[in-house]
């Protein structure tokens, strides 16, 4: 594990063309003035406000959960402050892309 003081590993995802196939995805990248943003947090939340997952963002500044359909909540955290919230409705076969500045 890493010093960051998050169990979350570092290291983002490639978001080339991803196939979402059976699964429905939700991906993204945070940025900020322009430039991916490493060291940033996203986090899945139920319909209910619930934590379920949460990842760093690599180099790329790029994030991507799997979840089942139905309404969810990124929360994007980053330096400086920033704190953003994004419903979104994940469906099946089908990708959610979320563009972050943070």
């Amino acid at each position: 594990m890493s010093g960051n003081g998050c169990g979350a590993p570092v290291g983002g995802v490639a978001l080339a063309d991803v196939d979402a196939g059976d699964q429905a995805v939700i991906q993204g990248v945070v940025s900020r003035d322009g430039a991916p943003l490493s060291g940033a947090y996203a986090r899945l939340l139920n319909a209910s406000g619930d934590f379920v997952g949460e990842v760093a963002t690599g180099e790329e500044g790029t994030f991507r959960f799997f979840a089942a359909d139905g309404p969810w909540t990124v929360r994007v955290l980053a330096s400086k402050g920033y704190t953003g919230e994004f419903p979104v409705t994940a469906e099946t076969g089908k990708v959610v892309d979320l563009r972050v500045d943070a």
